[in-house]
């Protein structure tokens, strides 16, 4: 388990589920992972959150208006200074699907594509750091964007999030970068080279990794409530690996490492 008060600066620190339906998804994802759902808020727009043993893990909210649901996970980049990432985003290629919004005291958000198309946040936290329990299970333990444009996609992170990045491999068949944590302690996201196995129409994604005491056990489970097989279980250097989209598609994996 990890703890910590505040996403170290760039990292991952928030996750948070577009759905079409917002009774099934708290339903399934609470059966899933011992998440509680907690009651929607009228105050943000019937945004809700999941939390375990009390501790908020993810974010849920379904239809905004006019604005259909897309049954998507998104994460969100933390930041010091959101009107700062927001210029540094467009200047190096971003396109600007939310601009800066405060959440009440909570924090300010800005949702955005980056110049391959990935959506993502960014979130600087006032009275909510985001995610502070990761790597047990039902938490946060890995996030990772495929890209088309490998360079591209490294570049921008390290330019407008100011990432510290490691390569992990750089063959043709295996290309991944990682964002190292600026404190020295290990390592927190990747970016995958996906352009030889992903097809043109496939969007570059940002991805979240569910941490789980037995990958094998929770994909039962999750077919049970009616999800689906994306990749099935299989043992990697980083673990017993495994990807799912829940009864509605939205995709996430799930990730034991021990």
């Amino acid at each position: 388990m990890t703890s910590r008060t505040k996403s170290p600066l760039g990292a991952p620190c928030w996750a948070d589920l577009w759905t079409s339906d917002v009774q099934g998804a708290r339903k399934f994802y609470s059966e899933l992972f011992g998440w509680e759902a907690n009651e929607p808020s009228p105050e943000f727009g019937g945004y809700f959150m999941f939390t375990r043993n009390g501790i908020p893990v993810a974010g849920g909210m379904g239809d905004m208006g006019d604005m259909k649901a897309n049954d998507t996970w998104k994460i969100y980049l933390d930041t010091d200074d959101i009107n700062r990432t927001v210029d540094a985003a467009q200047h190096h290629g971003a396109q600007v699907l939310s601009p800066a919004t405060p959440v009440a005291d909570l924090g300010t958000q800005f949702v955005f594509a980056d110049p391959n198309g990935a959506n993502l946040g960014a979130w600087e936290a006032g009275t909510f750091p985001g995610f502070t329990v990761m790597n047990e299970h039902g938490t946060p333990s890995w996030f990772e964007l495929m890209t088309h444009d490998f360079n591209k996609a490294v570049n921008f992170y390290r330019d407008v999030f100011h990432w510290d990045t490691s390569s992990i491999s750089d063959t043709n068949e295996f290309r991944y970068t990682v964002m190292r944590d600026p404190s020295g302690e290990g390592e927190l996201a990747g970016v995958m080279d996906a352009s030889h196995f992903r097809s043109d129409d496939e969007a570059d994604a940002w991805s979240v990794y569910w941490h789980s005491d037995d990958t094998d056990a929770t994909v039962a489970k999750a077919l049970l409530l009616g999800g689906s097989l994306v990749m099935e279980p299989r043992d990697t250097p980083y673990g017993r690996l495994a990807a799912l989209r829940d009864f509605t598609g939205a995709r996430f994996n799930v990730r034991a490492t021990s």
